[in-house]
């Protein structure tokens, strides 16, 4: 059996985490928190705090995307033109 009185609300998970409530939303939509670390009962969500730590906390890091530079070749300048937002293109 769980021990629901370990289950908290969001705004608990956002201020550990020193981020907005919207932030910590876009979390659990995102994927980011995982489903097995919460309980969702209608509209209403209640987390394990500490499931939800170790989940955010050992999650690999994606590594960066380095792109080699071409040798010779100048970086080019891309122009952006916005037009008419209302055209169809």
């Amino acid at each position: 059996m769980t021990d629901l009185a370990k289950f908290v609300p969001i705004e608990s998970v956002a201020k550990h985490f020193m981020v907005s409530i919207s932030t910590a939303r876009a979390w659990v939509r995102q994927g980011h928190i995982p489903p097995d670390t919460y309980l969702k009962i209608g509209n209403t969500y209640r987390f394990d705090l500490q499931k939800v730590v170790d989940a955010l906390t050992n999650r690999p890091r994606l590594k960066p995307i380095v792109v080699p530079e071409k040798e010779g070749k100048e970086p080019q300048q891309l122009e952006l033109d916005f037009g008419n937002p209302d055209e169809d293109i």
